[in-house]
């Protein structure tokens, strides 16, 4: 006997949205403020940092997006869902964050060969740092709603977000070494080691998209609290075998053999999924899982053994 789960709530992706808003408003507001910063003092270094403002924004249109996608309900040809869109979202982040370093390191490394003077750094700075506060209350925002909402589309535009605030924290220390001891070159030598701490940020974020896209399981620890929730039925003589798991995004799907008396009628069996199923998404919200109820004493039960 198969038992289908119950449909799990889902987080709304409708509400989750104005964040994606929130994301492009700031970019937009940084681009101005960095540029600004830019042309009044010649640094790269703050060049640099208005590209990936600039990325900061196509990144936040294509979350926008996926946003809207990921809340389409299924249908008979994407039968379960559209959750996996934010994968495809945070990898085209952690692509976006590579094409930012990529586009400092082309622009750094010329002027450190022949460096150029700068020019009004106060001012230059004073409009850095408030582009910078911009992007850390909007990172902040994101992030804690990515983590209460569990998407992962958020949480990779607040990632992006921080690693802009932190290009610009390098930046700054640059320029602000620069004006204190007139060596020019520290403007791109700062550019570049930003560049490449940014790299980082954007592998990491590519590394996650590519393990969610091959289906990885849930993890380690919502898997034990299930195994434990099945061990728990051992003392009345039920087993289980063959549980796998995978992810998409928000949502987490499971399947896993139970292993109960031959004897038992169809309606006990029944009664058991029903029990483990609400207690599994009980444990792990946005939990989908398919019980299949075997009898113990058939060989063929057992048939399914590579995973659990």
């Amino acid at each position: 006997m198969v038992m289908l789960p119950k449909p799990e709530k889902q987080p709304s992706s409708i509400s989750l949205t104005r964040f994606a808003w929130m994301s492009i408003a700031a970019a937009l507001l940084t681009i101005s403020l960095k540029a600004t910063a830019y042309f009044l003092t010649g640094s790269v270094g703050l060049l640099s940092d208005a590209l990936e403002s600039l990325v900061n924004l196509a990144s936040a249109i294509v979350a926008l997006i996926a946003l809207n996608l990921v809340n389409r309900p299924a249908n008979d040809e994407f039968t379960f869902g559209f959750s996996k869109v934010e994968y495809f979202s945070s990898g085209f982040e952690g692509g976006m964050i590579m094409l930012a370093a990529a586009g400092i390191f082309i622009t750094a490394i010329p002027r450190l060969i022949y460096p150029q003077e700068l020019e009004q750094l106060g001012i230059g700075l004073a409009i850095s740092v408030a582009a910078s506060l911009v992007n850390l209350g909007v990172a902040l925002v994101l992030l804690r709603a990515g983590k209460q909402n569990n998407s992962i589309t958020l949480e990779a535009d607040a990632r992006h977000l921080l690693t802009d605030v932190w290009t610009t924290g390098g930046v700054l220390i640059g320029i602000a070494l620069v004006w204190l001891t007139g060596y020019v070159r520290l403007d791109s030598i700062i550019a570049l080691l930003v560049a490449v701490n940014i790299l980082l940020t954007g592998y990491r974020l590519l590394a996650r998209s590519g393990r969610g896209l091959m289906d990885i399981a849930l993890d380690p620890e919502e898997l034990n609290s299930v195994k434990t929730i099945l061990k728990s039925y051992q003392s009345e003589g039920i087993g289980y075998h063959a549980l796998r798991s995978r992810q998409a995004a928000a949502r987490k799907f499971m399947v896993v053999h139970l292993l109960v008396p031959g004897n038992w009628s169809v309606s006990q069996g029944h009664q058991l999924a029903e029990k483990i199923v609400n207690q599994v998404q009980a444990a792990i919200p946005g939990a989908n899982i398919v019980t299949h109820v075997e009898p113990q004493d058939d060989p063929l039960s057992m048939q399914d053994t590579i995973i659990g």
